[in-house]
């Protein structure tokens, strides 16, 4: 994968544009322990080009995400982390979204689990499923047949997605993941040394990104990334494609100067630069 990706994702802008041709999207994440993970997927959509994002986070989350930046919208939800409560909420968020990124911070509690159930069931939105919310899919794979999917994990969580190791090798992971991406019927982008990335028709690699993106928060940033290019109205498999390009080599812009003082806030300042 190359720069040439961006030229096909990215296209002239009409003159006449408003807000809200190029996407809103929703973020569904955080809790009390992890306030800044949702932040940090809406300010990646929108250094990406999204027009509107909604974060619907927990209280407390809520609360820290509206004062990272003036320009993130918060959506305060009744408990401390994901509950059957916060069901409702959701779906009527997401009828105003056109895509969806869910899972970044929300932790695994009791009520999480049938929380997301419900809500993967009812939208038909495209969605970005990352971290915590990746475990829910290994047990609903009928019920998501024919939804639009960006599924992130890393090694861990995509054992855990497809209950089998994905690898050591570049070509078994290659294999791996493709066979994964056609049982899900999805675009599984498995993060790595070098990224993986498959919708179980083709197959393609990401050799963007360095060892100085181990940072918690990197992963939120791709997450970002790729839910904006889908509220944008893209190819799922381009927008992986895409996302993991961006993501990558926005992180070596940033990590020419910084290294190992690399920050994910430092990956999103430098995601205008690849889009110049």
């Amino acid at each position: 994968m190359d720069e040439k990706i961006l030229r096909k994702i990215f296209r002239e802008r009409n003159p006449e544009s408003k807000k809200g041709d190029f996407g809103h999207l929703l973020v569904i994440g955080g809790s009390r322990k992890y306030t800044g993970a949702p932040a940090l997927v809406a300010l990646a959509a929108l250094k990406t080009g999204t027009d509107v994002v909604t974060i619907a986070a927990p209280k407390r989350a809520a609360d820290m995400c509206a004062s990272f930046s003036p320009n993130l919208i918060t959506e305060q939800l009744r408990s401390d982390y994901l509950s059957k409560l916060d069901a409702g909420t959701l779906i009527e968020l997401s009828k105003k979204a056109t895509a969806v990124v869910i899972g970044p911070g929300l932790e695994r509690k009791p009520d999480t689990q049938d929380v997301l159930t419900f809500f993967l069931k009812e939208i038909n939105i495209p969605m970005v499923i990352d971290a915590d919310a990746i475990p829910v899919l290994s047990i609903m794979k009928k019920e998501l047949a024919g939804k639009k999917m960006i599924i992130t994990p890393h090694a861990g969580e995509f054992k855990e997605l497809t209950g089998s190791e994905a690898g050591k090798s570049l070509e078994e992971k290659m294999a791996s993941v493709f066979r994964a991406a056609a049982d899900f019927k999805a675009v599984i982008i498995l993060k790595g040394h070098v990224d993986v990335i498959s919708d179980g028709v083709k197959t393609a690699v990401n050799k963007t990104g360095n060892p100085y993106m181990t940072k918690g928060g990197t992963g939120d940033v791709l997450a970002g990334i790729a839910g904006s290019l889908l509220a944008q109205g893209n190819d799922l498999f381009d927008s992986a494609l895409a996302a993991a390009y961006i993501s990558g080599k926005a992180g070596d812009l940033a990590a020419e100067n910084k290294k190992q003082s690399l920050l994910a806030t430092d990956v999103i300042d430098k995601i205008e630069d690849v889009l110049k």
